[in-house]
């Protein structure tokens, strides 16, 4: 049985247990055999990418601490900020990003539909790519040592967090939805089996759960993965 995130598994004493047979079978306590039927659901294309938004919001979460100690005069190693830099490149940028600009922003644009959100969509999409390169170099391990390299961090994961919120939830809450105005449910769906064959090739099986788990060895490390810690007193 996979961990697949798009599938969510029934067995099958749940089935069964929605017929008379079934519920004869196990009032007896008897059944033909012990296998478990699986039942797969997958999931649409639209909310295969607002769980990866979960991911972005996380790593923003993890820019936010590296900058809160940054402005604290702490002493933050550059992978702080280096590391959730290359998961937004290869796992933000490269995958989700190309996804929505191959798949899903085409789309608005051929039937003329919220094309102005797409077009700063899209513009937000190259800035944000220009920022991460900008992190990526300045929290080199041979440069964050230096003031205005570590300022030139600071002053990229400001604004690419200030972007991303906004960014990510016009997404959530206006184009994605809209798709099914546009788009047939077939095609949705088939778009969300393209986007988990795109994602098997860039990252292996259970790519997504991979990634999280990367996010959350960061969390760790800056001891934040503690979700109770954030509950006010």
């Amino acid at each position: 049985m996979t961990n697949d995130r798009r599938t969510f598994l029934r067995t099958a004493a749940g089935m069964a247990a929605l017929s008379p047979l079934g519920s004869a079978l196990y009032a007896g306590g008897t059944a033909t055999d012990d296998k478990k039927a699986e039942a797969e659901e997958e999931i649409s294309a639209p909310e295969d990418l607002m769980r990866e938004h979960g991911v972005l919001n996380r790593i923003l979460l993890i820019y936010e601490e590296g900058l809160r100690r940054l402005r604290g005069r702490e002493d933050v190693p550059p992978d702080v900020f280096h590391r959730p830099a290359t998961l937004v490149r290869t796992f933000v940028e490269d995958y989700h990003e190309k996804l929505e600009e191959t798949f899903i922003f085409p789309q608005f644009e051929k039937h003329k539909r919220l094309t102005d959100l797409v077009a700063v969509l899209r513009q937000q999409h190259a800035a944000g790519r220009r920022l991460t390169e900008t992190i990526l170099r300045a929290a080199a391990a041979d440069r964050f040592g230096k003031a205005e390299s570590r300022q030139e961090v600071a002053r990229a994961c400001e604004a690419f967090i200030r972007m991303y919120r906004p960014h990510e939830a016009r997404e959530d809450t206006v184009l994605f939805p809209a798709l099914y105005k546009i788009v047939p449910a077939k095609e949705v769906k088939d778009l969300g089996e393209r986007f988990e064959k795109e994602e098997h090739r860039l990252f292996g099986e259970e790519g997504f759960e991979k990634t999280v788990a990367q996010v959350a060895a960061i969390e760790k490390q800056l001891g934040i993965h503690d979700l109770a810690r954030f509950t006010p007193p």
